[in-house]
């Protein structure tokens, strides 16, 4: 596999996985970790960029999502919109930081949008709490490795 295919690869994947598709980004950069010659810090810096640029997707749906809650197909209904506003409310923004939980980082990044979160403070919390547990999982793969 060329360099250009394994990053292209890990971005596409982090970039899906931060949506609401059931990818897994960790298993893949820890693949890479352990079995690519790649420099560690480049695989987590495009995972990073990849994840965030994918949860950025999920705000800016949050942006129009409450147009459509009275339609019946919508998969939340005003009483669940307004407690997940509240949590996010309460909890504040560095509640992002935990946007790498699977499903609550999901409803988390969609509720950043809904309440309007500006990108900028989004992306580097977002980014932050992503970087870190890809630091937490590199450390893990390369010191099981020694």
């Amino acid at each position: 596999m060329t360099t250009l295919t394994i990053y292209f690869s890990l971005f596409t994947i982090a970039f899906l996985a931060a949506t609401i598709l059931p990818l897994q980004s960790e298993a893949v950069l820890t693949g890479l970790l352990a079995l690519s010659h790649q420099p560690w810090w480049a695989l987590i810096a495009v995972a990073t960029i990849g994840n965030t640029l994918g949860s950025v997707v999920n705000w800016a749906m949050g942006l129009t999502l409450e147009r459509f809650q009275n339609h019946r197909w919508f998969p939340a209904s005003p009483a669940q919109l307004d407690k997940a506003k509240h949590y996010y409310q309460r909890y504040g923004r560095w509640c992002l930081l935990f946007a790498w939980l699977p499903f609550v980082g999901d409803a988390l990044t969609v509720m950043a949008g809904v309440l309007k979160e500006r990108l900028w403070i989004f992306v580097v919390i977002v980014g932050a709490g992503k970087l870190a547990r890809y630091l937490v999982i590199a450390t893990a793969v390369v010191s099981a490795q020694s």
